[in-house]
């Protein structure tokens, strides 16, 4: 009897141990953030591969409901030029500066959109910095604040500043990359200069040096003009270190 005490003390601890070791092995990884797509949030590794992996964050889809609920009377607007079936919700991850992994998301043209997955995916792969990637929307639709944040994104139905004329972005064929340290801005017949975001006038001058910088040598300067793009950076009325707009 002592005997079989002992082989059953043993067989426990042995179950016990097994036990102990598999729990700590299946940790439980929290997908939340991606299989609600939350842009704005960090994610691990781990997350994305218990999601199904880096393929399955990279994509273009027709905009979902909660999207097209969220645009409304701010990125979007009733108008006759464009509507909900000509764009897309690019759903991709980024990097920060700080090396960090976000879920990012951004409304386009369907003309553009497989072009702008493949380049997402580009950047991501080589760790190219992009600090945030938010619908507009959440600025609610306000340019100034957006690029003050930092902001990238696409479309949002709106004027050229300063003009009545439709935006390239009003029809989601523009890009603007990393906005406060890429500005846009325009030196007036007065000598006075227009800048935008109003508190990016330290980054107008590119001879310095920062981060999230865009020019000639850089990788998103070579992806989207070699894409089809052209960059506001090379324009000679105004500069738009940010923007890149589809050639038509």
């Amino acid at each position: 009897m002592k005997r079989t005490l002992q082989l059953l003390s043993v067989a426990i601890l042995c179950c016990y141990t097994i036990a102990t070791a598999c729990t700590e092995n299946t940790k439980v990884v929290d997908t939340t953030a991606l299989r609600n797509w939350q842009a704005g949030d960090t994610v691990t590794a781990e997350a994305v591969e218990a999601f199904g992996g880096i393929d399955k964050c990279f994509a273009a889809e027709t905009i979902p409901d909660g999207v097209w609920q969220r645009m409304q009377g701010k990125t979007y607007k009733a108008n006759p030029h464009i509507g909900r079936g000509d764009l897309r919700h690019i759903r991709a991850l980024h990097w920060d500066y700080d090396n960090r992994m976000h879920v990012g998301e951004m409304v386009c043209n369907a003309q553009i959109a497989d072009r702008l997955v493949r380049i997402l995916r580009q950047l991501f792969d080589a760790k190219y910095p992009i600090q945030r990637m938010l619908l507009p929307d959440v600025y609610n639709a306000d340019d100034e604040t957006q690029m003050r944040d930092n902001n990238t994104s696409c479309f949002c139905y709106r004027a050229v500043s300063g003009t009545t004329k439709l935006s390239k972005h009003a029809r989601g064929l523009a890009v603007d990359i990393n906005t406060l340290y890429n500005p846009y801005y325009k030196d007036r017949a007065d000598g006075t200069r227009y800048i935008q975001p109003a508190t990016a006038a330290k980054y107008c001058d590119r001879t310095q040096t920062f981060p999230y910088k865009i020019d000639h040598s850089d990788l998103c300067f070579r992806l989207f003009t070699a894409a089809g793009f052209e960059w506001g950076g090379d324009w000679t009325s105004c500069k738009d270190f940010q923007h890149f707009e589809l050639i038509e």
